[in-house]
This record gives structure tokens, sequence and C-alpha cells, in this order.
């Protein structure tokens, strides 16, 4: 009798240690599907897609293997992050659904998906990327020594050019990833201040939504 019990107790533990793992903040899970959220839970700075998400992601894919969807709602953050995370969820072979809103730095990352779709009542939201005037002095105060810029107007030289390289690999990536180049054109054209929600039926035609992807 008390080695059955043991046994049971042997079995259980790792059991109740599987049921209390718990997810980062922004993760949560159910079946397959992996859910990204920075709106509803997160307060605070973190509300948005940060570096830490990189990690936080790989992490939890990394544990398990099986799932094969990412749900996303996020009204964007760190653009550096989107593009890692891009490039985590084209590497795992992830289908993306927005569930919510998925706007700006987002879109990287639902655009990395397999099949990309959005279930009824969420919107996508596209505008022109921004670099507030305080990140601006920080990046200019952090590196100017290591980079070699004697005078701010060397660094806004050096800005003028890295923003087209920029915008390039932007515009290279959403064309890789099948979206239309006259769409992905017309995405630049929303100041930062606002966003362009284009309809359901835009999506499609231009390639964002792709249902079966081995069509596109």
């Amino acid at each position: 009798m008390l080695r059955s019990l043991f046994a049971c107790f042997l079995i259980a533990a790792p059991l109740a240690l599987m049921a209390k793992e718990t997810l980062p903040e922004k993760f949560s899970l159910n079946g397959q599907v992996l859910t990204y959220d920075t709106e509803t839970k997160v307060k605070g700075s973190d509300a948005e897609m940060t570096v830490d998400d990189i990690d936080a992601l790989q992490e939890v894919l990394n544990k398990h293997p099986d799932v094969t969807e990412l749900r996303l709602n996020s009204s964007g953050g760190s653009v550096f992050a989107g593009e890692e995370m891009a490039w985590i969820v084209i590497d795992f072979g992830l289908d993306t659904t927005v569930s919510g809103e998925c706007v700006s730095a987002c879109i990287d990352l639902f655009l990395a998906g397999e099949r990309r779709r959005m279930m009824l009542g969420s919107k996508i939201g596209f505008h022109q990327r921004h670099w507030s005037p305080k990140s601006v002095k920080n990046y200019y105060d952090n590196w100017s020594d290591d980079e070699g810029w004697d005078t701010p107007f060397d660094f806004g030289s050096w800005i003028y050019e890295d923003t087209q390289s920029e915008m390039y690999q932007h515009l290279t990536y959403l064309v890789d990833r099948g979206v239309d180049a006259g769409f992905a054109i017309e995405t630049l054209r929303v100041e930062p201040g606002g966003e362009w929600y284009p309809s359901r039926l835009k999506l499609i035609a231009a390639g964002v939504l792709r249902e079966n992807p081995e069509t596109n």
C-alpha cells in the first residue's frame, strides 16, 4: 500500500509542477495557440513590445514545440523587438492571427506567419515609424564617441543614410512576405500620430491576410 502511494506521488509531483508553470506576463497558452498580448494585463512602460519579449518568445516556443499559432493583440512598441520576434516566428513556421488590434511594430510580427488571419471585430493599423527627440538625444549621447560623431550634424547625416537603409529593408520585408508593393508603399503615408486601418477586403487583396499560403 505504501509503495503504491509513493509511486502515485512520484507521478503526481511532476504533473503538479507542470500545472503550475507560469508563462511571461504577456503570454498565455491554450493548447497549440500561444497568445501574445501587450494590452490587457500589462501596465506602464512595459505595456508594449519590448526587447525582453524576444527571449521570452523563444523560451516559450522551445518549451512548447507543439505550438502552431501565435495570436496577437498589440499596439506596437520596439521596432527591433518586432523584427527579431518575426524571425523566430518564421523559423518555427507558425501561423499568426490578430485578436483585437495589431499596429506598428506588431505588423512585422504578424506578417511572419505562414497563414495570416484576423478575427472578426479586430483591426490592423499602419503608420510611419517614429523616433522621439528624447530618444534621438540619448542615442547621440551614448554612441557619439564609438561612432565618431564629432557634432550633431555628423549624427544627422548618419540618420539620413540609416533611415533610407531601414525603410528599404522594411519595404523589402513586406514584399518578401507576400504584400503587394503598391500597398507596402501606401503604408508609409500616415504620420506617427495617426493610424490607417484598411478594410478586411483591402488587406486580403494586398496579401496582408493570407488564408492559403501555398497559393501565394
